[in-house]
């Protein structure tokens, strides 16, 4: 959703929210921090299913979709598209790729690259102009349906899928690997990494981290996992409530936190939980 690491090799705009996100780019080819030592009896992450796991990751996808769209069926949002008044132009997609912020660009020009002249290369001009504004210049009138047509490509669906793995879903999980976290706590990493993006401001991911590692230590470096976690999501309640868009921290208290609560380290169904006051279950 915001300040995602540059891609160097097919892009040279500034990617996600704060533009200010030069430093990201590490994130995806390494870990944040190397951990000093690792401590396996500390964490239960051993004995876990990853993210990463194709069930697992069907699960994270219904959970952020419970979120971003009141839906446990993500694949619907393929097709989603509207200026939600935040401040970040249109918001679309299955991961809420923003054309104020960089990365509904990198998705579209990737789109261009696999299909040329597909129904959306014809608003690379304008997605360039707009990005780093909440403009709709040279979108308007037609940008919204067209998406919804290009959704309908299985090519642009795979599109979708690639750039959530590559900016969001791959960096959080490797992190929470090294982290020595099991798979919700993976799951939280990748939640904030998909609301705030991981740039260099106060209320990115890694910052969001670097607060929690000031009051806990995560079980790579010896510390308890259920202590560390609920460090994690103290510092994402702060980070949430710094922006009246995400003021809302249900997703957090009455989801994730019900998780943890129930000691539910590795995710396993089912699971029931709230968002926004809405009511979901996994099976």
């Amino acid at each position: 959703m915001r300040n995602t690491p540059d891609d160097a090799t097919r892009s040279t705009h500034t990617s996600r929210r704060t533009l200010l996100a030069v430093l990201g780019a590490s994130l995806v080819a390494a870990p944040l921090l190397k951990p000093a030592h690792a401590s396996a009896s500390a964490s239960l992450a051993a004995a876990c299913t990853p993210l990463d796991n194709s069930a697992k990751k069907e699960i994270a996808m219904k959970l952020v979709s419970s979120a971003e769209n009141s839906s446990l069926d993500w694949k619907a949002q393929y097709k989603y598209i509207e200026d939600i008044g935040d401040g970040r132009g249109y918001t679309a997609g299955i991961i809420g790729f923003c054309s104020g912020t960089g990365d509904m660009l990198d998705l579209v020009e990737l789109y261009a690259a696999r299909k040329p002249g597909n129904v959306l290369a014809k608003y690379l001009p304008a997605l360039r102009q707009v990005n780093g504004t909440d403009s709709h210049s040279g979108l308007d009138p037609n940008f919204t349906k067209d998406w919804r047509t290009a959704a309908a490509d299985s090519v642009f669906q795979q599109a979708q899928n690639d750039e959530r793995d590559r900016v969001y879903f791959n960096p959080a999980v490797q992190q929470g690997k090294t982290d020595g976290l099991g798979t919700l706590g993976q799951f939280a990493y990748y939640d904030a990494i998909v609301m705030h993006g991981d740039g260099t401001d106060s209320t990115s991911f890694r910052n969001i981290r670097k607060r929690a590692l000031t009051k806990a230590k995560p079980p790579a470096q010896g510390g308890n996992e259920v202590t560390y976690l609920n460090a994690f999501l103290d510092a994402r309640v702060w980070a949430m409530k710094q922006e009246e868009a995400h003021s809302d921290t249900t997703r957090v208290d009455t989801e994730q936190r019900v998780f943890l609560r129930n000691n539910n380290l590795c995710l396993n169904t089912p699971l029931d939980w709230k968002v926004y006051g809405d009511s979901f279950h996994i099976s």
